[in-house]
């Protein structure tokens, strides 16, 4: 005990003559923050370009610990033909199955030991496989994507298993109606073109799909042209391109000659059409129902100007216990009038094209058209008549969202690898404020005047909606001058 007390008097007291000779040095200069100076202070985004067209793109903080990587690919499920519509949603499953280097239990032996987190998604339009590790454990975390890249066995057996394995999935997708919804009103808005499937594809398609098709889709996808390895964290950009020059530096290209056509036809601009599809279930408990109008893709100028219309519209749930007064006037309208549940107004956009609208739930089955009425006359108020208050409002929260969202290196690497895969570079944070900052009310309402006013929906709507209104109704309501 008496060694212990010595050895804390001996910490204090060195620690009191640190601080005196501080304070003496602070008479020369002045005090540095050094521990305090935020991590991601000046990070930038860096990109290089392999001689394939392979892309490394990193934002390195070099206090940072532990690392992101991961390959985003340009191909989802709008790389598909109909007939092998779930294949990319397929492989994103096999991908940790077993490669030609990896057995499937040695492959997850090699993550465990390393204390890292290796995981996979699909979308529309991308397919992305990315690890987290601690920073000396990147190299081979790199080896491994790259392996179940370009190794995957894709087994008959695995294959089979894995039919059962995505039915269940897809049950489960079935039960949630938000998914159903939008699923619907891909379907509709996009009929017939790649853009309207769904991601998991039909059930007589996870049947049939065979070790052919899989493959099929890796030579024309999985290509250094569409692919993007993205760094977040302690990994120097230097180092990634290193490890990119070892690992992918043998992936062809360009897609072989025969497929150029289909990736030229996946490539072509969907056309938005104003339809609608309705699944009447009266067992159902309320309405659920989303509409659109066709949005902005990722490029589009009016891209940050449609995400602060659709945070004036903005969102609300009773069951959250949000108050009627979050500064959105249809909030307050449906809550006051007790006209729905909940609402979620969504701004969803793709490489060409996107998705504007609102999903909306309700249990008030006699209220579905004011639900409606009233919802699409906000819409075409934001054509005549916003104020610098709501629009001030809706760029808080939007810059807030967008900004606070980028917590933690993941985070981060899904923004570095969406935005260069779809734009070719990243907005830094500093610039999307300044942008966001920049957007008027009058930029509000022109972006309304050119994109609601008047415009053809797609309307999704499922669950008890015998009240829902004739589609020639509803889109009345879309050009309704406002008393």
């Amino acid at each position: 005990m008496a060694s212990r007390r010595l050895a804390l008097n001996l910490h204090t007291a060195l620690r009191s003559k640190a601080a005196i000779n501080a304070v003496k040095r602070s008479k020369q200069s002045p005090l540095t923050r050094g521990l305090a100076t935020p991590v991601s202070y000046g990070s930038k985004t860096e990109s290089t370009t392999l001689s394939n067209g392979f892309t490394i793109a990193t934002e390195h903080s070099p206090w940072a610990q532990t690392s992101t990587v991961g390959v985003w690919i340009d191909a989802g499920s709008r790389a598909e033909t109909d007939k092998t519509n779930g294949t990319a949603h397929f492989l994103e499953h096999l991908a940790f199955k077993g490669t030609q280097k990896r057995t499937q239990q040695q492959l997850e032996l090699e993550i465990e030991n390393m204390g890292g987190h290796l995981n996979a998604y699909t979308s529309r339009e991308n397919t992305v496989y990315y690890a987290k590790a601690f920073n000396n454990d990147v190299p081979a975390a790199v080896d491994i994507l790259s392996d179940i890249l370009q190794n995957s066995k894709l087994e008959p057996q695995a294959i089979e298993r894995e039919r059962d394995v995505i039915l269940r999935e897809q049950e489960e997708v079935d039960k949630q109606l938000e998914e159903v919804v939008f699923d619907h009103l891909h379907a509709t808005a996009f009929q017939g073109q790649p853009l309207g499937r769904t991601i998991l594809g039909p059930k007589e398609n996870i049947e049939t799909i065979k070790r052919d098709d899989l493959e099929s889709y890796i030579k024309t996808n999985y290509t250094a042209d569409r692919m993007v390895l993205v760094g977040a964290g302690g990994v120097p950009h230097e180092q990634l391109v290193e490890l990119a020059e070892k690992y992918f530096s043998k992936l062809p290209a360009e897609a072989p000659n025969y497929s150029g056509k289909i990736v030229a036809e996946q490539k072509q601009k969907p056309e938005f059409i104003g339809s609608e599809v309705r699944i009447r279930d009266d067992t159902m408990a309320s309405a659920n129902i989303a509409i659109a109008v066709e949005g902005v893709s990722w490029n589009d100028e009016d891209y940050f100007t449609a995400l602060v219309t659709q945070a004036i519209v903005g969102n609300w749930d009773r069951a959250m216990g949000n108050s009627a007064y979050l500064g959105s006037k249809l909030s307050s309208f449906v809550s006051q009038n007790n006209l729905a549940n909940s609402f979620m107004s969504f701004s969803t956009s793709y490489s060409d094209t996107g998705l504007w609208g609102i999903y909306m739930v309700t249990p008030y089955l006699d209220r579905v058209d004011d639900l409606v009425h009233f919802t699409l006359r906000e819409w075409s108020r934001l054509s005549s008549s916003v104020s610098n208050a709501e629009v001030e409002r809706a760029k808080s929260q939007l810059k807030a969202s967008l900004l606070l969202s980028l917590d933690g290196t993941t985070a981060v690497a899904e923004d570095i690898g969406r935005q260069i895969i779809t734009t070719g570079r990243r907005l830094a944070p500093e610039e999307i404020e300044r942008v966001v900052g920049a957007i008027s009310e009058k930029d509000v309402m022109d972006f309304a005047k050119r994109k609601l006013w008047d415009r053809d929906v797609a309307i999704s709507a499922v669950g008890s909606i015998e009240g829902l209104l004739p589609y020639d109704r509803i889109r009345n309501d879309m050009s309704r001058m406002l008393s």
